[in-house]
Order: C-alpha cells, then structure tokens, then sequence
C-alpha cells in the first residue's frame, strides 16, 4: 500500500511540474536493443522541454516533465553545457537554451532557401500595403510565426514570433495543411485545438470545407480569431512536390482589411508565387489559373 501511495505521490508530482513550466508530457522516443532511451534522443526531448517552458529550469525539473531518470538527465545536461548547447541560467542550477543554438539558427537561416529568401518578400509585402507581414509555418502539428515584418501604421498589429498555436484558429491554419486529405489533417491536429478562444467549438466539418477552398485558391483570408478587430490573409508558398512548406500573410485593422480585399490579396498571392518559383517550387495543378 505504501509503494501505491509513493507511485500516486510521484505521480501527482510530475504533473505539477509539467503544468508549472508549461510542459507536455514527453512523447515516446525509441529505445535500443536493451530499451533504453538513447542520449541524442535525450538531448532532444531536454531541448523540447526547455523550448515548451519559455523559462530555465532545474536538471531535475526537466527529468521529472519529460519522465526520465535523474541521473541520466544531469549527465546529458552536463555534456550540453559544455558544449554550448545550453547555458547556465542562475546560480540555482537552472538551465536555458545556449547562444550556440543561435549560431545554428543563423547558418540554416542562410542556406535553407525559404526562410531566406522570407525577408525580402516581407519587407515588400509591409512596404506596399503598410501592414503587418508575416512568413508562418507548421510545427509540431501548430502554426508558428517564423518571421515577421511590423507595419509603419500608426496601429500596429502583430503576434509573437515562434509562438506555437493552434491551426484552427488561423487563416494560415487552412492553407499549411492543404496538401493533406481530410484523414489527415484531423490525425494531424489534435481535438482540442478545434476549441476557440471564445471557448466555441469550431465543427470539423467547417474547417475541412475551409481547408478545401483554400486548396483550390492557395488562398484564404478570415476574421483573426484571437483578435475580435483584426482580419488575417495567408497565401501558400509549394515546394517541387507541390506541397505547401510556408505562408506568407498580412495581419490588418478588420475594417481596412476587408476594405483593401482585393488588393491585398493580389499582392500576396503574387508574393507567394514568386518565393514559390524561387525555391523551386510548384503549385498544385488543380488551382484555379495554374
């Protein structure tokens, strides 16, 4: 009985870790021939965990949020501290994303063609409509801002670069995912990530209908659902196997945004088309024009 009450305590115990920083429980990594987790498996999931948290933590907060032993994550930590892939935070042991990472960051930055090439496209898209632009992209089965360019308005409208939220809630949501039949994207995206911000419930049904034309536009706009006053533009940059790889998007005042329509799209669809033809890329021969 007093080995079942120790399991519930430890039990409990994780959970509130997890939930303190943020953290999702860690997703199963494969084991070797002995079914133990690999240490570059292990680094991974420390570097999951840290980047899910937003905030340094302790060796053995991370050990017990991705449900690893201890001594395996202070060893592993250990050698990623002196390699520079993680930093020391506090004099409390707690630990952080290292500035080499950014070093990584910079060189796919340079060589990996979309993000790239993002920047020029950004600061056109801000420069002829005077909004927000943004380069978004999947993760992890979210929408992410990758990159982001501010608008000169006076109002200025923007969200958090490298932020994962949930795609229902996007115009790009739609146009990420449009390369998948319905099977799956309801695989990709888990069930309550179909609830709002409002606390409604968006029908599956609606955003598979969404998804479907803007599969056929490379296109979708839409009232911003976590901004009662903003409208969201997305269009889909394709890759040589004619899947979409990015959006590019303007984010607008709700009022100016339906205004302007028709002129913001034309100059993003036309953006994302030349960024496509710049990586290389195709666009699906079902789309309307192509």
């Amino acid at each position: 009985m007093a080995q079942v009450q120790k399991v519930a305590q430890t039990g409990r115990r994780a959970v509130a870790v997890r939930r303190a920083a943020k953290v999702e429980p860690a997703k199963p990594v494969e084991a070797d021939a002995g079914g133990r987790t690999r240490g570059i498996d292990r680094a991974f999931e420390i570097l999951e965990c840290l980047h899910q948290a937003k905030k340094p933590l302790r060796p053995n907060e991370i050990a017990i949020a991705i449900g690893a032993p201890k001594s395996t994550i202070y060893d592993v930590v250990g050698l990623m501290l002196s390699r520079g892939i993680l930093d020391r935070a506090d004099a409390e042991g707690r630990v952080f994303l290292g500035r080499r990472l950014y070093l990584f960051g910079l060189s796919h930055l340079t060589h990996f063609d979309v993000m790239r090439l993002a920047s020029g496209f950004l600061d056109h898209l801000s420069e002829v409509t005077g909004q927000t632009a943004q380069l978004c992209v999947l993760d992890n089965r979210k929408y992410v801002v990758a990159q982001m360019k501010e608008g000169e308005r006076h109002f200025r409208i923007s969200s958090d670069v490298g932020e994962p939220v949930s795609l229902p809630w996007t115009a790009s949501g739609r146009v990420l995912v449009s390369h998948l039949d319905d099977k799956e994207i309801l695989k990709l995206i888990p069930s309550d990530d179909f609830i709002l911000p409002d606390g409604k419930r968006l029908s599956e049904r609606t955003f598979l209908k969404e998804v479907a034309e803007a599969r056929r536009e490379g296109f979708f706009s839409c009232d911003g659902t976590a901004g009662r006053f903003t409208h969201c533009f997305a269009s889909a940059v394709y890759d040589e196997r004619r899947q979409c790889v990015a959006t590019l998007c303007l984010l607008t005042p709700r009022e100016e945004g339906l205004q302007e329509h028709a002129r913001y799209k034309q100059a993003l669809v036309e953006a994302a088309r030349q960024m496509t033809t710049r990586i290389g890329g195709e666009r699906p021969l079902t789309q309307r024009g192509g």
